[in-house]
This record gives structure tokens, C-alpha cells and sequence, in this order.
């Protein structure tokens, strides 16, 4: 005797898949998997490939950039009395793929959105990685012209933050070259196959690193991840100075020792003092 699966609730369930590892798909996604109306995949075949290794076929429906704005109406409309699993390639849905213009438009219409979590490749090389992890930045892929690409990373220079990027092989030692360039030589590792047979997270400077890839381009799915930058250096008495100056021919003394105190990292009653000095040499 057959027992009959008991329905979903209708709405969106965003469900986390394994990144290599099959192993690695909780017993709750699966479940969730095997009971969807229906499964938003990004590509038919991959997740096909996974509904064999749990034993089940259900009904797919391609979601990803090129269809995403024709498609989502229509599972929009269907949420209100079904239940829909968003599923990526490999790992969690919406971290640097389709899907969150999906979970708003839910979200706004009124249908429940559930997550269901599990492996996520940035998380990943981070536990990997031997970096700080208190505060990350996720950078998904850099643009890949050159002049858009270092723009990009100019942008970060100064984030006091590690560092996460997804990368292809082939661009991997160019991706690490413009780091090493924009960044400064820091200290980085290049995470691949992870949770897979050959998985490995090589560690090193950027330029280490470009120069190990750049006539080795390696195999399967990369992530970076690049240390926040170091402590700046002191500022000098001539930075002090030069700064006062400046602050000195728009504000008052003390609100500019105030305002060159924070951008600098100085004592503010150093600062003042030296303002005074300042002011009155200019005066004589």
C-alpha cells in the first residue's frame, strides 16, 4: 500500500543544493524537493540529475537570466495555490544567481516564502580559506574587461573587509593580477572542487598566486578570497599639519582639530593646540 505524500503549503520555497558533494543535500530539501508542484531550476538537466539521486521526478520549469522577466509572472500567479522550489545549478539560490526580483515579487503579492538553507560555495571557502571571517564582502565575478574589472576593485580597496569572489579558470591568474594591483599584494587563498574529490585551497600573496595560474589555468568551480587590508600607518606631523591647514581656512580651531582628529586617528587636544600654534604664526 502506497502511502500519499502529504501537499505543501502553497508558496515560494528557496532550497539550497549541494555545490559537488550529493551527499551534502539535507534531508529537509529533499523532502521539499520531492513534494514541490513544481521546481524553478536554472538548467532542466542538472537538476534532473539530482532528482534521480533521491529517487523522484517532479515537474520543472527553467528560471534563470535570460527567461527570468517572461517567466516570473506566470510562477507568480501559480504560488497562490502551489507550492514552487527555486533551485540553482549548485548551492543557494539568489548568491550570484536569479531569483531575488522572484522572492520581492512573492513577498509583495501576499504568498509565503520559505528557506530552506545548505551549502553555499562563498561560505565555503571561507571555513577553507585560514582568514578573517568576522566581516566579508561578497563580490560574485568581476567584469571581465580589464578597464571595468579594476574599476570594480577600486571600488573595494579600502573595505576593511575579507574579500569573496566566484572566478572561471581560464580568468583566474588576470583576476588575481588586478587584485594584486588595485588591493596591494595581500594575502589570499583560491578555494576549487569544494567538497569534491580533488578539492584543495592553495594560499599565498595575490602575486604569488597569479603567477602559480598563469600558465596553469586550474579546472571546476573557484572562489577567492582575499584578506581585509592591514593597519594603516600613522599619520606623520606633516600630514598633521598639512591637513590642519586645510581644515583651518573653513572652520574655527577647535572644530577643525575635531574634524582632522577623525580623518587621522589623532589626539583631538594635540590636534587643538597645534591649531592655536598655527593660527597665531599666521597672525604675526
Amino acid at each position: 500500500m502506497t502511502i500519499p505524500m502529504i501537499p505543501l503549503d502553497p508558496g515560494l520555497y528557496i532550497v539550497a543544493t549541494p555545490i559537488g558533494n550529493l551527499g551534502d543535500l539535507s534531508p529537509r530539501a529533499a523532502d521539499i524537493l520531492s513534494r514541490a508542484d513544481l521546481l524553478a531550476v536554472e538548467d532542466s538537466r542538472v537538476t534532473a540529475g539530482l532528482l534521480r539521486h533521491i529517487g523522484v521526478k517532479r515537474p520543472m520549469q527553467p528560471y534563470h537570466d535570460h527567461n527570468a522577466d517572461q517567466v516570473r509572472p506566470a510562477l507568480l500567479a501559480r504560488l497562490a495555490t502551489e507550492a514552487v522550489a527555486l533551485v540553482s545549478d549548485a548551492g543557494t539560490p539568489l548568491i550570484s544567481d536569479p531569483g531575488y526580483k522572484l522572492v520581492r515579487d512573492a513577498r509583495a503579492a501576499g504568498h509565503m516564502v520559505v528557506t530552506i538553507p545548505g551549502p553555499c560555495a562563498a561560505v565555503a571557502a571561507l571555513t577553507l580559506a585560514g582568514l578573517p571571517t568576522d566581516r566579508f564582502l561578497f563580490m560574485g565575478f568581476l567584469p571581465a574587461k580589464e578597464k571595468a574589472r579594476a574599476d570594480a576593485v577600486a571600488e573595494v580597496a579600502t573595505v576593511r573587509a575579507t574579500l569573496v569572489l566566484y572566478e572561471s579558470g581560464p580568468r583566474l591568474s588576470a583576476c588575481l593580477s588586478a587584485l594584486a594591483t588595485g588591493l596591494g599584494d595581500r594575502e589570499a587563498a583560491v578555494t576549487r572542487e569544494i567538497t569534491k574529490r580533488f578539492e584543495e585551497a592553495v594560499t599565498g600573496t595575490l602575486s604569488a598566486l597569479a603567477a602559480r595560474y598563469e600558465n596553469a589555468p586550474p579546472k571546476g568551480e573557484i572562489v577567492i578570497v582575499v584578506a581585509p587590508p592591514g593597519d594603516p600607518a600613522p599619520a606623520s606631523m606633516e600630514d598633521a599639519d598639512a591637513a590642519l591647514a586645510e581644515a583651518l581656512t573653513r572652520l574655527p580651531a577647535s572644530k577643525a582639530a575635531g574634524d582632522v582628529a577623525k580623518r587621522l586617528g589623532l589626539d583631538r587636544k594635540a590636534l587643538y593646540a597645534r591649531a592655536l600654534e598655527m593660527k597665531a604664526a599666521a597672525s604675526d
